[in-house]
């Protein structure tokens, strides 16, 4: 009965900080949900950073901005040679056979859409023959390498966008994996909330870092932000040399502890647990990061994750990442104080042979 009971508290979700009316600051995959109003200039500061703007695009609104600055560089200059055309008189005569004495800027341009047609040839350095500036019309020589210096910014800025879009390490990131759940478990007996990570790629990360911060809300409206601090369970630096294999990090709940409040059943608290890893990338050598956060309701109480190392048939080391998720509840605990000892003898056909104590253990209510 008393394990049974136990079990109903530990699995009983405490009420979330960020419930229906409050979402989560950060989502489990790491996405920050706060939105800010009513901040001056926050439009033109957007702007102004148009890498970065890029780079925070999602690859749709990307492939569109790509194809969108292209057509609107070709359109803009078509307009440019038709009305240079247009200027020079070369639209109403045949340019098969010009006057003595007219100079034509662009052979057979006589109509709009000859004039996107060569805007196109002369960005993508296509060279058909059909069209093809005069060398005696200084207006066309000007206009030509305009088009072409301002065409090449344009394809140097969006080819260096989409290659430092497939490069960042935002997407080195996606192949590091929190556990969905943290448990609190003893050690010693002693409580400590743990939860894992790991690497689903074979290509290792180095210089692994953790910090983690908790948000409370007060009752003032405040959001009051707190330090945990996570360690290996053996490593005391801060850094883990090697991540390759999956991690579990420790953090020991002391009376001092802010996350003290988990072990008091009776309580309601609302907090929100985001954890932080940053690790180097052993190829590239840049720093990628990694979040998520844990609710109460996301936090079991008596439990520790399942194993997940293994030997396969020759002896190598496997990880069973079918295991990374699970959690198993912990066996309930003795006290050991009421146990009573009492002292029995053996004895076989009246001889004494021994004698023996049976502790008789009690578990508390």
């Amino acid at each position: 009965m008393r394990t049974e009971a136990i079990e109903s508290n530990n699995t009983k979700p405490s009420a979330p900080l960020l419930t229906q009316r409050y979402p989560r600051m950060v989502t489990k995959d790491g996405h920050s949900t706060l939105q800010m109003d009513g901040a001056k200039g926050k439009g033109i500061a957007y702007l102004k950073d148009a890498w970065g703007i890029l780079m925070d695009m999602r690859w749709r609104w990307m492939m569109l901005v790509f194809s969108a600055s292209f057509v609107l560089h070709w359109l803009v200059f078509a307009i440019l040679w038709y009305f240079l055309a247009e200027m020079n008189g070369d639209l109403e005569i045949d340019h098969d056979a010009p006057p003595e004495n007219h100079t034509i800027c662009v052979k057979y341009i006589t109509s709009f859409t000859a004039a996107f047609s060569f805007s196109l040839e002369t960005q993508l350095t296509i060279g058909y023959g059909t069209m093809f500036p005069s060398g005696d019309c200084p207006s066309a020589i000007a206009l030509l390498a305009i088009q072409m210096v301002l065409g090449l910014m344009l394809e140097a800025f969006i080819t260096g966008a989409f290659v430092a879009k497939i490069a960042r390490p935002k997407n080195r990131a996606l192949s590091i994996r929190f556990t969905y759940l943290a448990v609190v478990t003893h050690k010693e007996g002693k409580p400590y909330l743990m939860f894992q990570v790991a690497n689903t790629r074979p290509s290792p990360l180095t210089s692994v870092r953790i910090a983690s911060v908790l948000y409370e809300e007060r009752e003032t409206g405040q959001l009051h932000q707190t330090t945990v601090d996570f360690h290996l369970d053996s490593i005391t630096s801060e850094e883990c040399p090697f991540f390759i294999f999956p991690l579990t990090y420790y953090h020991s709940i002391t009376p001092s502890s802010p996350l003290a409040i988990l072990l008091q059943t009776e309580a309601h608290h609302h907090f929100e647990l985001v954890v932080f890893l940053s690790a180097t990338q052993e190829g590239t050598g840049e720093i990628c990061q990694r979040r998520t956060s844990y609710l109460p309701s996301e936090i079991v109480l008596h439990h520790h994750f399942a194993s997940m190392l293994a030997r396969g048939a020759k002896g190598e080391y496997q990880i069973k990442m079918e295991n990374f998720d699970k959690t198993i509840p912990e066996l309930p605990a003795t006290d050991t104080k009421r146990s009573k000892r009492t002292e029995m003898e053996i004895r076989i056909n009246g001889q004494h042979i021994d004698s023996f104590q049976i502790c008789e253990t009690q578990m508390t209510d």
